[in-house]
């Protein structure tokens, strides 16, 4: 979980878990975020994805543009984390999204 105290996030995370379709997650993160943190958050993603198939740091940055620096944060993440990027992958996975 976060480090903040538990109450500093749960409100976001409760609106989100509200949102019922993709077009109205899509409206809420337009209103929420600036393009470059949408951008930034889908590239994680991205990277997160690639990591998980087994591609090197060198492809990845080819195909999602991210920095060694990001691919390194977010294979942290990954191997370390509290697995969330773990369970959103394999729910995207296991309903063909």
């Amino acid at each position: 979980m976060l480090k903040k105290g538990k109450n500093d996030f749960e409100k976001l995370f409760k609106a989100i878990l509200t949102l019922e379709n993709v077009e109205e997650c899509a409206a809420f993160f337009d209103d929420v975020c600036t393009i470059q943190e949408l951008e930034a958050l889908a590239q994680r993603l991205d990277v997160a994805c690639e990591l998980r198939n087994g591609k090197s740091y060198i492809d990845i940055n080819k195909s999602t543009g991210a920095s060694t620096a990001t691919i390194c944060r977010v294979s942290k993440a990954l191997n370390y984390g509290d697995g969330g990027y773990k369970t959103a992958i394999e729910r995207l996975e296991k309903n063909d999204f």
